[in-house]
């Protein structure tokens, strides 16, 4: 059995097992060498050889000046959809006098207020209601400085959160600050039996 060493000149494989961006149905993208040669041969306003006609160069400066980004109707909705946003966020949502538990580390942060909970963790975030929350669970380490908090939502999943303390002498204050928070904001829906006479 022979064997080529060297370059083949057979088509170069394709999949999703050779290239991660690889896509079922859509072209592979040109080698290089082809793309040049179809770039000189196929643009418009040159000569066979590759030679720039003049009057290509003279139109190309006049059409870029009559398309200004922004004419389109799109570009137009786009541009008022940011403003509208922008405008939300410049208007700060009144804060009632509330309590509010915040506790972060250099990687974590939790803020628990009137809105509900809200975790971040590097650049991942998310926020619950109250209304979304089912139940929220403390947890601190045996050893070392780590306070977990876990929000549990009424579909049974659960979201934890890991913060370092600074020391172990913090826990008690933050769970003290976020018992506040849950007294005030977070309905269990248990209801308390009346007295009975």
């Amino acid at each position: 059995m022979e064997q080529r060493i060297g370059s083949s000149s057979s088509k170069p494989l394709e999949g999703a097992g050779f290239d991660p961006a690889f896509i079922p149905g859509l072209t592979a993208p040109a080698t290089g060498r082809e793309e040049d040669a179809k770039d000189t041969k196929d643009a418009p306003g040159t000569d066979g050889d590759g030679t720039v006609e003049d009057a290509a160069t003279e139109a190309a400066p006049e059409a870029e000046e009559s398309e200004k980004p922004g004419d389109s109707p799109a570009a137009e909705a786009a541009e008022a959809v940011e403003a509208a946003e922008e405008s939300e966020d410049d208007e700060p949502e009144p804060a009632p006098d509330g309590p509010v538990f915040e506790a972060s580390d250099r990687r974590a942060a939790l803020v628990a207020d009137h809105r509900g909970v809200r975790l971040r963790l590097d650049d991942q975030e998310c926020e619950f209601r109250w209304d979304e929350i089912g139940a929220v669970e403390t947890e601190t380490a045996r050893f070392g400085k780590r306070y977990t908090v876990t929000v549990h939502t009424p579909d049974r999943r659960w979201y934890p959160l890991e913060i370092d303390a600074d020391s172990r002498r913090r826990f008690a204050e933050w769970d003290a600050a976020l018992d506040k928070v849950l007294d005030a904001y977070f309905d269990d829906g248990a209801e308390e039996p009346a007295d009975r006479v």
